[in-house]
C-alpha cells in the first residue's frame, strides 16, 4: 500500500510538538468540544471491549446516536455519554456502551479542562475521563477522573514505562495509594492519588451539580485540580480564552517531574470518554464486593436495565489550552487510531485504558522517522 505524506509527516509533527518549553501558567484556548458539534471530532471505538475485559460493547458513532447513547440535548447544549439501560440482556450478552478518543492529540505544554454536570455510577459501573499516548505505555496515560460501583471518592492517577515515580507533590490530597507509576509494578496500578472529596465521585458529585477538573500537562509535572460547581474559578466559568493556572490554588493531585521526566515518558495525549461494565477492576470481586451486593455480570450487566439510569456522564464542554505563544495540537489529516471523526476505530491499533495493556508500535514509528529523514531533506 503506497504511503501518503500526511501518515509520513505525523510522526514528525508529534516531536516537533513535543520538544521541550518554558514553564508555562498561562494558557490559551486552542480547541473546543461544545455543543451541537461536540461529538463531530472523535473516534467511537466500535468494538467489544478487549482492552480491561468489560462487559461492554463499545458502539459505532451511528448506533450511538440512533440508540441515544451518544447526544447532544439541544436545551442545555450539554453532551451526553451513557450506558443502555433499556435493553434486557441475555445470557453470554453484554450491554452497549460508549467510548470514544479525540481525533486531535495534545502536547506537553497543554491544559484541558472539561466541566460535567453528572458523571456515571452504580454497581458494575467503571467510568473514565482519560488520555494516552497512540503508544501505550511508551508515551504514557493520565487518568483524570476514574472510579467504580458505588465509590464516593474519585481517583486520579499516572500509567508511564519504568522510571516514574510520585516524588515531593506539591497536593492537597493525602490519599496517596501507590507513588510508582510503572505500569509493570503492582498489576499496572500506577500511581495514584484519591481527591478526599466526597463530590468528586458518584452519587455526591450528581448531587452537588457536579463541576470542572483541569489537567495541566507541563514539562515541570502533571496537576489536576477539581473544583465543585459552587467553587469553580470564574476564568473558567466565564468561558475565557486565557487562563492562569497560579489562580487555581494548588491542585489535589501533583506529579512533579523531579520523580517523573515527563518530555521523555510522555507523548501527546489523545483524550477519552468511556464506560465501560464489570471488567478488571469494578468487576474485581475484592473490589467490587466494597461496595455491591451479588456477582457482577450475573445480577447487574443481565439485571433491570433501569440499574443503569444512573451510568451517564453529562458534559458541559471540554476545552483545551495551549502554552502562551505556542500551539500544541496535534492535527493529522485522520485520527492517529487511522479513522475520520465519528467513524470506527482499528481495535488493533488502540491501546489500552488504566488496567489493560498497550499496543506496541515502537518498530512502526522508528520506520517511519527513518523515512522522514530521507524526505526531510528533500523538503528543505
Amino acid at each position: 500500500m503506497p504511503i501518503s505524506l500526511a501518515s509520513l509527516l505525523y510522526p514528525l509533527a508529534v516531536a516537533l510538538a513535543t520538544l521541550p518549553c518554558a514553564q508555562a501558567t498561562q494558557y490559551s484556548l486552542a480547541k473546543e468540544y461544545y455543543g451541537s458539534s461536540f461529538f463531530d471530532a472523535w473516534t467511537f471505538y466500535n468494538y467489544y471491549d478487549n482492552l480491561t475485559n468489560g462487559d461492554t460493547i463499545f458502539v459505532s458513532a451511528q448506533n450511538a446516536s440512533a440508540d441515544k447513547l451518544a447526544y447532544v440535548d439541544p436545551t442545555t447544549s450539554h453532551a451526553f455519554i451513557r450506558v443502555d439501560n433499556f435493553t434486557t440482556v441475555p445470557y453470554n450478552d453484554k450491554r452497549n456502551s460508549v467510548r470514544i478518543t479525540s481525533n486531535d492529540s495534545y502536547a506537553v505544554g497543554s491544559l484541558w479542562v472539561t466541566d460535567m454536570y453528572h458523571v456515571p455510577y452504580g454497581c458494575s459501573v467503571w467510568p473514565s475521563w482519560w488520555s494516552q499516548a497512540v503508544q501505550w505505555p511508551q508515551g504514557g496515560e493520565i487518568d483524570t477522573f476514574e472510579g467504580v460501583n458505588l465509590q464516593t471518592n474519585n481517583q486520579m492517577s499516572l500509567h508511564t514505562e519504568t522510571g516514574c515515580t510520585q516524588v515531593l507533590p506539591n497536593e492537597t490530597s493525602t490519599m496517596v495509594t501507590s507513588t510508582n507509576c510503572s505500569y509493570a509494578a503492582n498489576e499496572n496500578q500506577g500511581c495514584v492519588v484519591i481527591d478526599p472529596s466526597l463530590a468528586s465521585f458518584g452519587a455526591g458529585f450528581a448531587s452537588a451539580s457536579g463541576g470542572a477538573f483541569v489537567t495541566e500537562f507541563a514539562t515541570t509535572g502533571i496537576s489536576i485540580w477539581y473544583f465543585p460547581r459552587s467553587q469553580i474559578p470564574s476564568t473558567l466559568s466565564n468561558n475565557e480564552s486565557t487562563i492562569d493556572t497560579t489562580t487555581f490554588g494548588i491542585p489535589v493531585g501533583n506529579w512533579p517531574a523531579t520523580g517523573c521526566n515527563i518530555q521523555e515518558l510522555f507523548q501527546p495525549q489523545q483524550l477519552i470518554f468511556d464506560i465501560t461494565l464489570c471488567g478488571d477492576f469494578a468487576g474485581n470481586s475484592a473490589i467490587f464486593n466494597q461496595t455491591c451486593t451479588g456477582v457482577c455480570y450475573n445480577d447487574y450487566v443481565l439485571g433491570p436495565p433501569s440499574g443503569y439510569d444512573n451510568a451517564y456522564f453529562e458534559v458541559g464542554y471540554v476545552r483545551v489550552f495551549s502554552a502562551a505563544g505556542i500551539s500544541t495540537v496535534v492535527s493529522p489529516s485522520t485520527s492517529a487510531s487511522g479513522s475520520a471523526a465519528g467513524t470506527t476505530s482499528n481495535p488493533s491499533t488502540q491501546g489500552n485504558s488504566a488496567s489493560g495493556l498497550g499496543g506496541k508500535y515502537a518498530s512502526v514509528v522508528a520506520s517511519l522517522f527513518a523515512a522522514i529523514g530521507g524526505l526531510g531533506v528533500m523538503l528543505l
